[in-house]
């Protein structure tokens, strides 16, 4: 049986293994313990921001980071149609109501002008807007440049899901470090992993001790077990953070591998008529997943053609995000669109893109490509 060649599959060597062996073997094996403090604090320090709370997804960092800014029933959030379901779900589980917004055709990221709008018609409504959460798309950052001012003139918090994105900069600034809160995500497929887990990033350290105490079932600091609230069962292992520091160490390392592998994709497209990188402008980016987009009017074949191809040969590849608003269980959400995510969605395609990835199986990735377009266009890529 052949093995099929993952899209984003964990990056995993000897480092992770002696810092989780010397974890296990220090006792600290519950949710507290030395490696969970060293964890926060060196990811507080790679995203430049004061604090962080390692919790267990990158849900709960947004579930957290929402009830933090006071967040509930009767509220709305603006949140990008183009996105994976979680930050949508986290708006609901604080029984808020997500309004959906389109994505900038170009990057996938939130539309900024449509966020204007839609605060201002909001506001005229006398909708309560309990924050905007922009999404760091396929690992680059929104453009905050244009973003912050149009919320904070507003008087709107911002969330950024940096999910997709630690280790990416806008303008040399760290992906996480924009707005009030951060959320990084180190489920098994991003950039770096801690099996799974996430992480609240911020300044404000008094919602990040809001975060902190409700992640440990809002227990209060008394020998008994005190509760004068709900809370959550959100705190991280110190075995996995064990692995995120590790991880984190080689986070360079993995981040130029993905963007080589970029490169090489963005040659073998160059010369290609109707396709295209999303987001290929993006030198900020950490290049988590490349993604292409496909005009089939302009290249005679779709990005559904050539995921088949390549999953004949064993290799995985996915769409992009099937839209918010597409979505059955978000069918009747307030949305503002243009239309451009729902392009997206048919003509995109992700394409293999881990750091974990050998040169053998790059090369099987791009000898299959290759061989596509030979077939489609005669004419072999670069």
């Amino acid at each position: 049986m052949t093995d099929t060649i993952l899209l984003s599959s964990p990056d995993i060597g000897p480092l992770e293994e002696s810092y989780l062996i010397a974890a296990l073997r220090s006792g600290w094996v519950a949710p507290v313990g030395p490696d969970l403090d060293a964890f926060e604090r060196e990811v507080a320090a790679r995203v430049g921001t004061r604090s962080a709370v390692a919790v267990s997804s990158g849900t709960a960092a947004l579930h957290l980071a929402l009830l933090g800014l006071g967040v509930g029933p009767g509220d709305v959030v603006l949140v990008p149609t183009l996105t994976f379901v979680a930050t949508a779900n986290a708006v609901r589980y604080t029984r808020a109501r997500p309004v959906f917004v389109d994505c900038d055709p170009r990057t996938g990221n939130i539309d900024v002008a449509l966020v204007a709008e839609l605060l201002h018609d909001l506001r005229s409504r006398g909708e309560r807007i309990g924050a905007v959460i922009p999404v760091d798309m396929f690992g680059s950052c929104a453009d905050y440049t244009a973003l912050l001012p149009i919320c904070a003139a507003a008087g709107v918090p911002v969330i950024e899901d940096a999910a997709e994105a630690l280790g990416a900069t806008h303008l040399g600034r760290p992906a996480g470090s924009f707005g009030r809160v951060g959320a990084l995500s180190f489920n098994g497929n991003k950039i770096m992993t801690t099996s799974g887990g996430g992480m609240l990033v911020g300044d404000d350290l008094t919602l990040l001790d809001r975060a902190r105490h409700l992640s440990t079932q809002a227990r209060e600091p008394v020998p008994h077990y005190e509760h004068l609230e709900t809370g959550y069962n959100y705190r991280l292992s110190n075995l996995l953070a064990a692995l995120g520091r590790a991880q984190l160490i080689r986070l360079d390392g993995m981040i130029d591998r993905r963007r080589r592998l970029r490169d090489r994709y963005a040659k073998l497209f160059a010369p290609v008529p109707g396709a295209d990188l999303v987001g290929a402008e993006d030198t900020g980016s950490n290049c988590w997943l490349t993604s292409i987009r496909v005009d089939p009017r302009r290249s005679g074949w779709t990005a559904a053609d050539l995921a088949a191809h390549l999953a004949a040969r064993h290799i995985e590849t996915r769409p992009v995000w099937k839209p918010m608003h597409l979505q059955p269980a978000y069918a009747d959400t307030e949305s503002r669109l243009t239309g451009a995510a729902e392009r997206l969605y048919a003509e995109g395609l992700t394409l293999p893109s881990g750091s974990a990835l050998t040169e053998p199986q790059v090369t099987a990735v791009l000898s299959a490509i290759d061989e596509f377009l030979v077939a489609r266009t005669g004419v072999p890529a670069a």
